[in-house]
């Protein structure tokens, strides 16, 4: 290979490399998403727990900082709301709470699916791939 046909194909990779970056950054440029591409809300959270607590934060809609907290042991869901700014809008109010143990025996409750619990339930007992359930059981 000669210095010049070395040169040629190295500003042929160059051409592409830019013509590559052009590209791109045209892309980049395009309108910014519409509102119904963009998400409804800010999708920052985070989440952790113990042998008892689970507690979860994340963002609503008002940008208004959210704190789930779930009681595994005695079946308690309490939700809170911190809002930041000025001294006269800084605080923590408590929006809803409730014992959830009978929530958690529910079967099904607004459940859209296509088979409900108790279909499949029957489904997988007769395909022998549901134990019997113990005596005094609700299942």
């Amino acid at each position: 290979m000669t210095k010049s046909t070395s040169f040629q194909s190295t500003g042929w990779v160059l051409a592409a490399g830019f013509a590559l970056v052009a590209i791109g950054l045209a892309r980049g440029a395009q309108d910014p998403p519409t509102e119904a591409q963009r998400p409804s809300s800010p999708m920052i959270a985070n989440a952790d727990s113990n042998n008892r607590m689970i507690a979860v934060t994340g963002i609503d809609v008002t940008g208004s900082s959210i704190l789930y907290l779930v009681d595994t042991v005695n079946y308690h869901l309490a939700v809170y709301q911190a809002n930041g700014g000025s001294a006269s809008t800084q605080g923590v109010k408590l929006v809803g709470a409730r014992r959830i143990d009978l929530d958690m025996q529910l079967h099904g409750l607004n459940d859209k699916s296509k088979y409900t619990y108790e279909d499949l339930r029957d489904q997988f007992r007769s395909n022998g791939l549901l134990r019997e359930p113990e005596p005094g059981s609700d299942q």
